[in-house]
């Protein structure tokens, strides 16, 4: 077993099809494993070898991306990406498989490891590849009780390793130069393999709000105090081109919409830019917004949680610091 696979998640449901950020963040998972073990990474999708969505794939380049390609994978199905990608993974003998922790690989990855004798190390936040405590191999952090505790696994034995990242645990790769070699592969599948019927595909209320695209957040936790006061912080997500979003009590208080949420129950986020009002830091917040590559946390509390993970903190109250922050980004843009 030579290298690290990848599958990688098409997001069929816009125009033109596009390769999905969570994809990106387990590519970036991938290379961190590999490089620690000196192994190379392919990656894999389910597409014609001509689809010109393999010519957006950047980051760091991999060896080889195969193009899985059947009439019968046109529409998922568990039971046809199951087979197709246990034929692939037969093929190239990879000793890790990674996957992003999509609702797609929820449905059909515990099969797939269970095809090879092996467990799914689901919702990975972490990844050490050097041995630790005599043991050979990677060890890999998972988090229990809404992030109140983490857990390290070890892979045991010598099989391929099965494992999906959590939405903003590793942030996207930078474009990087390389040759990459397209290589179809053709699975060989049966329609009577495939017995589940696919029906329409899923699609979001049409006012669903996807946080996890958004470059930048503002986002409000009960520190604004009263609904009235919102208006203070949409203010400065206007001026940055920013979506709005907040911690749970907000929205448990029906300020603003669930789907406007991020921590353990709610959205998963990692955006360019994530700024912190008001939010104190509970661990079930910190839990869908660890991956920002930039936090920014302003709370009045300096001993708040928040600024333990704030790349920059500003103590004070915010009543006094939105509203000059808001001024000072309208005067920069005239």
């Amino acid at each position: 077993m030579s290298s690290v696979l990848v599958f990688l998640e098409i997001n069929t449901r816009v125009t033109p099809n596009e390769i999905t950020r969570l994809s990106w963040e387990a590519m970036a998972a991938a290379h961190t494993l590999a490089a620690g073990l000196n192994l190379p990474v392919d990656l894999a999708l389910v597409a014609n070898p001509g689809n010109p969505i393999f010519s957006t794939i950047h980051g760091k380049a991999p060896r080889t991306v195969y193009a899985i390609d059947h009439t019968l994978l046109h529409a998922y199905t568990s039971d046809g990406y199951v087979a197709a990608y246990a034929q692939l993974i037969e093929k190239v003998k990879p000793a890790y498989v990674i996957l992003p922790h999509t609702y797609q690989v929820r449905d059909f990855a515990p099969r797939l490891a269970t095809r090879f004798n092996e467990v799914l190390i689901s919702d990975v936040t972490g990844i050490d590849p050097t041995p630790a405590h005599g043991q050979p191999g990677a060890t890999f952090v998972r988090q229990l009780l809404q992030g109140k505790l983490n857990a390290t696994y070890r892979h045991p034995g010598n099989g391929t390793c099965f494992l999906s990242i959590q939405a903003g645990a590793f942030r996207a790769d930078a474009s990087e130069a390389g040759s990459t070699t397209i290589e179809p592969f053709l699975p060989t599948l049966e329609a009577a393999q495939i017995r589940v019927h696919p029906g329409e595909p899923f699609r979001a209320a049409a006012q669903t709000v996807d946080l996890g695209s958004a470059s930048i957040l503002v986002s409000v936790g009960r520190g604004i105090k009263e609904e009235a006061n919102l208006p203070l912080v949409q203010e400065l997500a206007t001026a940055l081109g920013a979506e709005l979003a907040a911690s749970r009590p907000i929205c448990d208080s029906g300020w603003l919409p669930m789907e406007r949420q991020v921590g353990s129950s709610g959205q998963t986020v990692a955006p360019k830019v994530y700024i912190a009002i008001g939010i104190s830091g509970a661990i079930q917040h910190l839990v869908g917004m660890k991956g920002s590559q930039c936090i920014v946390a302003i709370n009045k509390d300096e001993n708040a949680p928040i600024f333990e993970v704030a790349d920059y903190g500003i103590v004070g109250d915010l009543f006094d610091i939105v509203p000059a922050l808001t001024a000072a980004v309208r005067s920069s843009k005239t």
